[in-house]
């Protein structure tokens, strides 16, 4: 009676062990004995981890910026920092010719993606009370001078985009190379103006686009002291996608505007109280102000539009300083 009540003790305690049955969870699923972590039935080795995704709340302040490695990520990337050279296409077939004008930028989102596609500015830090001073120089009309004495006077630094026929000219018997090695000795950029001043679209050959810029750079390197920055004002105000593509290809940044007025033609110069009252009324948080240097309106009135600017919370800032 005692062996078959031992007995009986020695298999009710094999079956408590569980001994004999497969090891499995209530669950269904397999355990890992090694790791203790459960794995699904239809689960396989593989991991796949999600594709880093680029913020695009901001499409102009962040053209060009690299988007940020996932969190889900493990391993620490290894891979060198994104280069700021831009992509070059083998095929250039699908870019469009179609000029377009700056002004139709406003209403238009995908122009306005265009830009931050090609690294092209028509503002700049639009959060803070900022200005971008620039002035075009096709050519000198006896006002550089002085504009440079004011900029001087009230500690801004601006930035001029010049022609070659600028670089290469004079006014009155003097080179205005000596003008040029004023504005860089004085802190101001030297800009990208082209050769011709004409629409850059309708330079579709890829050769004579880059002479357009190339040739204003190369006379700009020329002189002494100076150096030309890589930013590239498009004639008019009109491109292209293959333009903006071709500028951005050559490493410059195409740079439109904020705020411009009719102060180019020099026969019919518009009132300077007017002028700067409209300049005033329009001025926005992180523009790009336009300014044509050969205007006698723009010499006489800057000094006191700066100083109105300032009184308003507004400061300057450089080209080098727009958002990357």
């Amino acid at each position: 009676m005692i062996k078959k009540k031992l007995a009986l003790c020695i298999i009710l305690a094999l079956l408590l062990s569980g001994c004999g049955v497969a090891n499995k969870n209530e669950d269904n699923t397999k355990v890992d004995p090694s790791s203790n972590e459960k794995i699904t039935s239809d689960s396989t080795n593989e991991n796949p981890i999600e594709e880093p995704k680029s913020d695009k709340s901001d499409s102009i302040s962040k053209a060009g910026s690299t988007p940020k490695p996932d969190s889900t990520t493990k391993e620490k990337s290894t891979s060198t920092p994104k280069s700021s050279t831009p992509k070059v296409s083998s095929d250039i077939s699908s870019l469009s010719t179609k000029p377009i004008e700056w002004s139709w930028l406003y209403s238009s989102r995908d122009s306005a993606e265009l830009l931050s596609k090609y690294k092209a500015y028509g503002f700049g830090d639009t959060s803070k009370k900022i200005i971008y001073l620039t002035f075009d120089e096709g050519y000198e009309n006896g006002y550089t001078a002085s504009i440079l004495d004011t900029l001087k006077a009230n500690n801004v630094h601006a930035t001029f985009f010049v022609t070659k026929p600028y670089v290469t000219g004079s006014f009155n018997g003097v080179s205005d190379t000596e003008l040029l090695k004023r504005m860089s000795n004085e802190g101001h950029i030297i800009g990208n103006h082209s050769v011709h001043h004409k629409s850059m679209p309708t330079f579709t050959d890829e050769a004579a686009f880059n002479a357009e810029i190339t040739q204003v750079e190369d006379a700009v390197n020329n002189v002494s002291g100076c150096k030309m920055s890589k930013y590239f004002r498009p004639p008019e105000g009109t491109f292209s996608e293959l333009s903006l593509y071709y500028t951005q290809k050559l490493g410059y940044k195409s740079i439109f505007f904020t705020l411009a007025y009719k102060d180019y033609d020099v026969d019919n110069q518009p009132d300077p109280g007017s002028s700067k009252t409209q300049l005033l009324k329009n001025t926005r948080d992180g523009m790009i102000c336009l300014l044509h240097a050969v205007s006698k309106t723009n010499a006489t009135i800057l000094d006191s539009l700066i100083k109105d600017w300032k009184n308003q919370g507004y400061e300057f800032k450089t080209l080098d300083e727009l958002p990357s």
